[in-house]
């Protein structure tokens, strides 16, 4: 009976979290795609893509974990049936994810030159900038379109983001075949093809969901007429106090899997086309996880904005459970086909890269017996940091991302992957220490947080 209290609410639960956990798929799938089609043109070139990824990631975890600050803040003025506080947030929000999605995209033109300096091999290095350049003006478009989503996910509309992001890696899938490898009279434009699909697809999701979100009754009047340059310094600064620790925590975590990449590609091209393998495959489940985060930022928040603090506990807490049951799953997946889902990635039949190619794989293999065993913390940590952003509480969990992340995690992966034998192994096994300190840390935070909630009401039964 005491599990049925929790198990009860996986089925509304995975109803709100199932749109958004497709739409993240789909973004990820769009990157498996781009992945499989890039690794038939070598392992160079899937190198190169992986490198220039990696300053994506790390602009794209700043724009996305400060888009975060609106869900909970539109969550909580849906549950008080606030309208004024609800468009207030969006319109502030949208303001200040446009201008930040600006400044990382000069920021990332700026960080180029920093490739050369990385010890990445050169051949490497060449193909990514021309691949970068393009991505690069995509994080505009990106950034607006994750405002819009916070927006719609902060109301329970978790279908309509999906919608768009799905329309968009249609265009996408298509781009990359005819451009990467020129078919049907377009030009071979290599990666660089794969860019411009990146860009032209991000561009369709922005207007597709405006579109979507325009014509539904609940949203029309938040994301028409909005006086986008009329704004108040109280909710600016508000949500800057959200948004900033959030950038922070989704950056910490990013940046110790970007660095992975920079050391792989230290130990050579072949260990860091496996690393990509291998992320881009842990990214997919990552994906499900994500989604049930939301879920745990919408619902927490509804509940604070309700003041009903044992419903916030009970429902945060069935949705951990939800998540640890699904990841568990995701482990004995990886760890049955570890062998088998490297190869999806490069041609195993070409002869010329044969040598390559086999390597690639069997580091890739082991480096998904590893990730088999960080899907549950990984998944657990991104679930409670939702329930505590539902909650408004961003500054503490910012430290202990940092501390499990950069001062756990970070060192070993350095140590073991460049002074030991473990070498890629060693890498992700730094990722696998950091991801259990940080599931460990937050979930006690959460407990502690929502307990004095309960407490501070005068119902002491817990």
């Amino acid at each position: 009976m005491m599990l049925q209290q929790y198990t009860k609410e996986f089925n509304y639960n995975l109803r709100l979290a199932a749109p958004v956990m497709l739409g993240m798929l789909g973004h990820t799938f769009v990157g498996l795609i781009d992945n499989i089609m890039v690794g038939q043109l070598g392992t160079a070139e899937l190198a190169a893509v992986s490198l220039g990824n990696s300053f994506m990631f790390i602009a794209m975890s700043l724009g996305i974990g400060f888009s975060t600050a609106i869900t909970p803040l539109v969550a909580e003025a849906d549950g008080e049936h606030n309208f004024a506080k609800g468009k207030s947030a969006f319109k502030h929000g949208l303001f200040l994810c446009t201008t930040l999605g600006i400044v990382l995209f000069v920021g990332i033109l700026f960080a180029k030159p920093l490739m050369y300096l990385m010890k990445q091999p050169v051949e490497v290095v060449e193909l990514a900038i021309p691949y970068l350049d393009l991505v690069a003006i995509s994080l505009v478009p990106l950034i607006v379109f994750q405002a819009f989503k916070q927006f719609s996910d902060g109301l329970s509309m978790t279908r309509y983001p999906m919608y768009a992001t799905l329309i968009a890696n249609i265009v996408n899938v298509v781009l990359n075949y005819l451009l990467i490898f020129g078919k049907f009279g377009f030009p071979q434009m290599g990666i660089v093809g794969a860019a411009v699909g990146t860009l032209v697809s991000r561009l369709i999701m922005v207007v597709f969901l405006w579109v979507f979100l325009r014509y539904k009754e609940k949203s029309k009047a938040y994301v028409t007429n909005i006086k986008i340059f009329v704004l108040q310094n109280n909710m600016l600064k508000k949500i800057l106090t959200l948004g900033f620790p959030s950038a922070l925590q989704m950056f910490f975590e990013v940046a110790i899997f970007t660095a992975a990449i920079w050391i792989s590609g230290i130990l050579g091209k072949n260990p860091q086309a496996a690393n990509q393998i291998a992320l881009n495959l842990a990214a997919m489940t990552f994906m499900v996880a994500m989604g049930l985060s939301v879920a745990a930022m919408v619902r927490v928040g509804n509940q604070k904005g309700l003041q009903q603090f044992r419903e916030l506990r009970r429902i945060a807490f069935s949705i951990f459970l939800l998540t640890l049951f699904i990841e568990i799953v995701f482990a004995l997946f990886f760890i049955v086909f570890n062998d088998v889902l490297p190869e999806i990635y490069l041609n195993v039949k070409d002869v010329e890269n044969f040598a390559d190619n086999t390597e690639v794989i069997g580091i890739a293999a082991k480096l998904l017996v590893i990730a088999a065993l960080f899907q549950i913390s990984d998944g657990i940590q991104v679930a409670v940091l939702g329930a505590l952003r539902g909650l408004q509480d961003v500054k503490i969990p910012t430290i202990i991302t940092f501390f499990a992340y950069w001062v756990v995690g970070f060192p070993i992966s350095y140590y073991m992957g460049l002074y030991t034998a473990y070498k890629s192994e060693g890498i992700w096994i730094g990722l696998l220490a950091g991801l259990t300190v940080s599931a460990l840390l937050l979930y006690f935070r959460f407990n502690y947080l929502s307990k004095n909630l309960v407490l501070k009401k005068g119902n002491i039964s817990l």
